[in-house]
């Protein structure tokens, strides 16, 4: 795409996005995300009802008198976006209309702003690393709406030298760059899953890692329209696929779904949560995608909040 109709896109998805941040934030965005850790506030006398184990005994010696060390949560919070830009998310393009941005790098993007505006509105940071099979641009972790409208540039029109998908190489990219504790989204359609298990949870022991994958529908479900041209956009290798087959559609479902379990034992095995948002290639203008994006991260914090409930 051109700079002007990039900018466009930019601006088109940011005012969408800010329609949804109130559902975000209201969805339990403060509640869900948990800052860094505590912070040493002050030390204090001892009063009636504080616990016990937080007595400062060397200030209390000195003194005479029983004193606590007060701590306050360090509520500032670090948002890290670790966005597939390989080959396969320039999946799904809207028909007839060359300038849009494909419908799975689309929905990328809407993610990256919806969390990113509620971070801005939090006072928290966020930043952005873009991967193929190998770092594609690393944006820092800061704060603001101005900074915010980069991540969502980056991740619309970001171009990849790479075409292939190294999940792995970007955790362990994402470990060594983000010290402090953060959370961090890998976003992907997961369409390739080796086993992912030990980098992430390698990860997961500093970070809240949330493995978000974006996925076309017609990608999970061959859609029945007779005989199908089908290139690998990673590899380049094509091949023809007759979809008006009830045992090619059923044979391919049954790949997608095997695919998506292994992926479910993966993360499972790694400790690290998943969020799953399905689009549709002939949503990109109806404002489907933005719901659709919406709609998964609500039920991704209310989640979150029944399980805490719980414990």
């Amino acid at each position: 795409m051109l700079q002007s109709e990039v900018l466009a896109q930019v601006r088109r998805i940011q005012v969408r996005t800010n329609r949804l941040v109130t559902d975000v934030m209201a969805g339990g965005y403060t509640s869900v995300f948990r800052g860094a850790g505590i912070e040493f506030d002050e030390v204090r006398e001892f009063t009636e009802g504080d616990d016990i184990r937080a007595v400062d005994w060397n200030v209390t010696a000195r003194t005479g008198r029983p004193h606590v060390k007060k701590y306050m949560e360090e509520r500032e919070l670090t948002v890290l976006f670790l966005l597939d830009v390989s080959g396969s998310m320039a999946f799904g393009t809207a028909p007839g209309r060359a300038t849009q941005p494909p419908t799975v790098r689309r929905a990328a993007a809407t993610f990256c702003a919806c969390l990113a505006l509620a971070a801005a509105r939090n006072n928290d940071k966020a930043g952005l690393i873009a991967f193929s099979d190998r770092i594609e641009g690393y944006v820092p972790s800061k704060k603001g709406k101005a900074h915010v409208l980069r991540i969502i540039r980056e991740a619309l029109a970001l171009e990849a030298r790479g075409r292939g998908t190294d999940v792995a190489a970007a955790l362990d990219y994402a470990g060594r760059v983000q010290r402090k504790r953060a959370v961090i989204f890998v976003i992907s359609d997961f369409l390739t899953v080796p086993d992912l298990a030990r980098p992430l949870r390698l990860l997961a022991r500093r970070h809240d890692v949330i493995a978000t994958q974006i996925v076309d529908r017609s990608t999970l479900e061959l859609p029945r329209a007779g005989l199908l041209h089908l290139r690998d956009l990673e590899t380049g290798v094509s091949r023809w696929v007759d979809s008006g087959s009830a045992k090619v559609r059923a044979a391919w479902a049954e790949r997608m779904r095997s695919r998506q379990e292994r992926l479910a034992e993966t993360l499972k095995r790694s400790g690290v949560d998943r969020m799953e948002i399905v689009v549709r290639g002939d949503h990109v203008e109806s404002g489907q995608i933005e719901r659709a994006v919406g709609d998964a991260i609500v039920r991704f914090f209310r989640m979150r909040e029944v399980r805490g409930a719980h414990r």
